[in-house]
């Protein structure tokens, strides 16, 4: 047997001493993936460094006074008949917020979401164009994006008025990235080409394809869209502030200086319905696994 026969089979018998049934298969790692209790303790130490602040701002909500005592008075005065006069700036800001959400989810909805559609099924070369102006908003700083934001409202100012809605145009340059990235990551997972051109080869148009296959389809991405979208706005402040708007966050700013526990109760409420929001988004998706594992 020649050298080179050798070698061959040398090189074979390991090959089929692998793919034999019962044979021990080693797995190769191929990156230094984190083991168990590694993932455990960053888990850990990532939850410590976001509860600690949130229970802070608890135990300081919960406190009377000067006393040492803790109780609920600052809750109830919230809702008291004497005291609600005082908190009308801060439920009037979180009105203004939950309008800016319903226009700027709607502005993703209606403007964002259709595009991205057209473009993944017609014009797929403009794929990483409009990725590139959908993120770049996220590289320049608010405050830079207000000077621009100024002279432009004036026009807005003079069509719309100078209601606290009309935010809703420059938040919804600021959701771009947020918004984007979930369904490009969804129309990513999903044949949307083949899908639409089946449904179309039976007959359907394409009112009946977008409606039926395409977006059913696309549901976890798009909720996870709206629920950023959401947490975004409620957080916003720059924009509000350089605009002289009223809304949840410039509200809490303006309550923080006569009354600080309200204003911490009402950002622990806010951080609670982002963390909800989070595990809704979280759920969602391992729906969306779930089902197409099945």
């Amino acid at each position: 047997m020649s050298a080179s026969s050798v070698s061959a089979a040398e090189v074979r018998a390991p090959r089929l001493a692998a793919s034999r049934p019962g044979s021990a298969q080693k797995t190769p790692r191929y990156a230094a993936a984190p083991s168990r209790l590694t993932r455990w303790i960053i888990l850990g130490v990532t939850g410590v460094l976001f509860i600690i602040p949130i229970l802070a701002m608890i135990e300081f909500s919960l406190r009377v006074g000067q006393t040492g005592t803790y109780g609920f008075e600052h809750y109830a005065a919230i809702f008291t008949a004497g005291q609600a006069g005082t908190y009308d700036v801060l439920f009037q800001g979180i009105l203004n917020s939950i309008g800016i959400c319903i226009v700027t989810v709607a502005i993703v909805l209606v403007l964002l979401l259709p595009t991205m559609i057209l473009v993944e099924l017609k014009y797929p070369k403009l794929r990483g164009a409009l990725e590139f102006i959908c993120i770049i908003p996220i590289t320049i700083p608010s405050i830079v994006l207000v000077v621009g934001f100024i002279p432009v409202y004036s026009v807005v100012a003079r069509i719309f008025g100078s209601n606290a809605w009309t935010l809703a145009f420059a938040v919804g340059i600021i959701v771009l990235p947020y918004a984007y990235r979930p369904i490009a990551a969804n129309l990513a997972a999903v044949e949307v080409v083949t899908l639409s051109e089946a449904a179309r080869s039976l007959g359907a148009s394409w009112g009946h394809v977008l409606w039926r296959v395409i977006l059913p389809n696309l549901r976890s991405g798009i909720l996870s869209a709206c629920f950023i979208t959401i947490a975004v706005v409620l957080g916003e402040y720059t924009i509000a502030s350089f605009l002289s708007q009223n809304t949840f966050q410039t509200a809490l700013v303006l309550v923080q200086h006569t009354d600080p526990y309200v204003a911490v109760i009402f950002a622990v409420f806010a951080l609670v319905f982002a963390f909800i929001l989070l595990l809704v988004i979280g759920r969602l998706g391992s729906l969306g696994r779930n089902r197409r594992a099945a």
